[in-house]
């Protein structure tokens, strides 16, 4: 595996690559687990040449987040994409990626402000901003992530829509704990007492998409079971819960064309999302 650090040198390798075949990006801020890997895998399926990048972002953290402490894990990252048979890890510095003085932001406004984006300001700016600054440098064929982060995939399909990128979001299953809870970075961080009861964000999407299949099409019934098996753990702070559009992140009141049921919450100091999509389309 080749590591490069340079804008030019990246931008030099993804010409060579894409010249002789599909070019998949792997976009990642590290600390990486089966569900980085789980995209790695499915980039090695569809493309000739995979190149991942980690980059701890500091624009989509804002002032009170955990950026600091974010867990850096390079070598053993390194390790896993080795193993895993990538190409290329692009791994640019803070100061290359993010230099002083820049003032060139991507904004997709109205949808960035929706779910995760109405609790933190800025955030989604600052992903579209080093994605489109990815695709731009890398010049993929396809992208890959995770449907975890449901709200950023729907950011970035919009940005490539609007912007005409010419690259195909590509969304990968969410990885899952033996006991359902979703495959996170920030899953380190919880005590043995916060892992035990973080498995009711997956409890409560269940409970939901149970109701869905036993035939109920309301928002408001769905959203109330959410919140009723959220009450059986008072600790647990709830964020949202939500059924939305999966492309507007639009509150829908019906779900009979399909939702996206989508849960956040605290746990301590620890904010975990996660979430499921229903209906025909999404069986």
């Amino acid at each position: 595996m080749r590591i490069i650090t340079a804008i030019a040198e990246m931008q030099a390798v993804a010409r060579e690559f894409r010249s002789s075949g599909t070019l998949g990006l792997v976009p990642t801020m590290g600390a990486l687990h089966s569900g980085h890997l789980s995209l790695i895998d499915a980039a090695k399926r569809d493309c000739a040449h995979v190149v991942a990048s980690i980059f701890v972002n500091p624009l989509q953290f804002g002032p009170n987040e955990d950026f600091s402490r974010y867990p850096r894990t390079f070598d053993a990252d390194c390790a896993a994409l080795t193993s895993a048979g990538i190409d290329v890890l692009f791994a640019p510095s803070a100061e290359t990626l993010t230099p002083a003085g820049a003032t060139t932001f991507v904004e997709v406004a109205g949808i960035s402000d929706r779910l995760d984006g109405a609790s933190r300001p800025g955030h989604f700016r600052g992903v579209a901003t080093i994605v489109a600054k990815l695709f731009h440098i890398v010049a993929p064929h396809r992208a890959y992530f995770g449907q975890k982060d449901a709200a950023q995939l729907a950011v970035l399909r919009a940005m490539v829509r609007d912007l005409n990128f010419s690259v195909e979001i590509v969304a990968c299953p969410i990885v899952r704990e033996p006991d359902g809870l979703a495959l996170s970075s920030r899953n380190r961080y919880l005590a043995p007492e916060q892992r035990s009861r973080a498995t009711i964000l997956r409890g409560a999407l269940d409970a939901a998409a149970d109701l869905h299949a036993r035939g109920e099409r309301s928002s408001h019934a769905l959203t109330a079971t959410m919140r009723g098996v959220f009450a059986a753990e008072p600790s647990v702070i709830v964020e949202y819960a939500a059924v939305v559009d999966p492309g507007t992140l639009l509150p829908l009141a019906d779900t009979t064309g399909g939702a996206l049921i989508a849960v956040a919450a605290h746990l301590g100091e620890t904010r975990l999302i996660d979430n499921h999509l229903i209906g025909a389309d999404h069986a």
